[in-house]
């Protein structure tokens, strides 16, 4: 009877160098849809439910182990890169029992793999109680590639590298993903492995005769998108993958319910959560840990990232959003930026060229353009004239200001940290405020004005010859006043 239950070990192979990308970041840290490559290797064996994951490191080691720290993997070196089946060994000695378990073979630069087609692989390789099962898939032509060889009857006889492969062997379609699953003797077998090939390496590959060998049959499950095992080598193929990711990223969320204008300008990770009748303009950036609800709109090249969205929240075009809440049919934008810390609630009123920082705006607040509002906490419907500033910085340190409830701030005011605003207070337009305002006091905090007669005739006059030739009316206005 077969063994569907059997528990499941991941070995990540992200040891290589990489030196394609000619960067000084690892390769398997380059990100895609805002993981590393080898987050996502990591993420697939966590949703297949592995019991554990081992990712084996060299080039780059300390980098890729604290990029992946917190993941609760388990981290294997390998001191010298001496092949894939050299690397396997490494990951499997990382583990403290691999009695049996299946042993399941990723690769830290192919991003693009689908857990489903490895859920496949899965119920395919147990369902025939197999032994070894490698990923296939066919291309026209397959160079670069291992190639499969079969026997007359069909059945996979081994797998050779394209250093070592005949003319003959290379003109085969069928190649090697190196994704292979593998009951519990992968182990021990594969100490047996040895560096007798073109490139004096361990190849992992050299598996499947030792398991032909041991009387045991060797399978193939063959990919249906040959592309979910592209490797991302160099910047162009990095380029590649993220296009194809982002595709099937926004192809989700319209089978959703999401609406995505120009979806091929849209970028969006797959940590973010879209909520039904959503509606995204083109160039819109979604990022991190951002939560939009129902019938949110956001407008075009908007930015968003680690925020959440209340129901029915507009957002205008080209407002960007870090670490921000904002709360049910509230509009922001354009051209509004929203700093950590920022927590709007229901129908606050964000308009052009506002930005926010550490900042809690209650139900109705208005601040219509041209304001900055940071470490401050304001009150139900108070409204924020144009030009208002909250000045919480004195050089060291950051001061927090409380303005109240329906307070009206006049145009251009600007309010001097630490502070507080007392409920219903009004503040003259063009006030530097830098005491506290009593609940439904006016203050006013501006010098007092002075109309000087005469002063643009003399002032002017003075400079009558640069008038002449560049401010023709000014010039016409000084002859009619003689």
């Amino acid at each position: 009877m077969t063994d569907t239950n059997r528990p499941l070990d991941v070995v990540i192979l992200a040891a290589g160098q990489g030196t394609r990308m000619k960067s000084s970041l690892p390769k398997v840290l380059h990100p895609v849809a805002g993981r590393p490559m080898v987050a996502w290797a990591v993420k697939a064996a966590r949703e297949l439910g592995a019991r554990n994951v081992v990712v084996v490191t060299g080039h780059g080691a300390e980098a890729v182990e604290a990029a992946l720290a917190g993941s609760g993997v388990v981290f294997a070196r390998q001191e010298q890169q001496l092949g894939t089946g050299h690397a396997f060994l490494a990951g499997m000695d990382a583990l403290d029992d691999h009695r049996a378990a299946d042993v399941l073979v990723l690769y830290g630069d192919t991003p693009l793999l689908r857990t489903e087609t490895l859920h496949d692989l899965l119920a395919d390789h147990r369902e025939r109680s197999g032994a070894f099962t490698v990923l296939t898939g066919v291309l026209p032509d397959a160079t670069g590639y291992g190639r499969i060889i079969r026997d007359a009857q069909g059945n996979v006889e081994r797998i050779v590298e394209q250093k070592d492969a005949t003319p003959e062997e290379r003109a085969v379609g069928e190649f090697n993903s190196g994704v292979y699953l593998m009951d519990a003797r992968a182990n021990e077998l594969a100490r047996r492995i040895t560096n007798e090939n073109a490139s004096g390496e361990y190849y992992l590959t050299d598996l499947l005769g030792l398991y032909r060998a041991e009387g045991a049959e060797a399978h193939a499950f063959r990919l249906s998108d040959p592309d979910e095992v592209m490797g991302a080598n160099d910047r162009t193929g990095l380029a590649e993958a993220e296009n194809i990711i982002r595709a099937r990223i926004t192809q989700a969320h319209m089978r959703a319910g999401v609406t995505i204008h120009m979806p091929e300008t849209v970028y969006i990770e797959d940590t973010v959560v879209l909520g039904r009748d959503v509606t995204l303009e083109p160039g819109v950036i979604l990022r991190g840990d951002t939560r939009v609800a129902d019938g949110a709109q956001i407008g075009a090249y908007s930015v968003v990232t680690d925020s959440v969205l209340a129901e029915g929240v507009v957002l205008k075009p080209h407002s960007v959003l870090e670490g921000a809440q904002v709360g049910a049919r509230s509009d922001v934008g354009p051209f509004a930026r929203l700093r950590p810390g920022t927590v709007l609630g229901e129908a606050v009123h964000i308009g052009n060229f506002v930005e926010t920082k550490n900042a809690q705006l209650a139900q109705g607040v208005k601040a219509g353009h041209l304001a900055y509002l940071g470490d401050v906490s304001i009150g139900d419907e108070t409204n924020v004239g144009a030009g208002t500033i909250i000045a919480n910085f004195d050089g060291v340190n950051k001061h927090p200001s409380r303005i109240g409830a329906g307070v009206f701030i006049g145009s251009n005011s600007t309010i001097v940290a630490p502070r507080v605003i007392g409920d219903a207070a009004f503040i003259a337009g063009g006030s530097t405020v830098h005491d506290d305002v009593p609940e439904g006091a006016l203050a006013v905090a501006r010098g007092k004005q002075r109309n000087l007669e005469g002063w643009s005739h003399r002032y002017w006059n003075g400079l009558r010859e640069k008038v002449q030739t560049k401010l023709p009316w000014l010039a016409g206005w000084l002859d009619r006043q003689g």
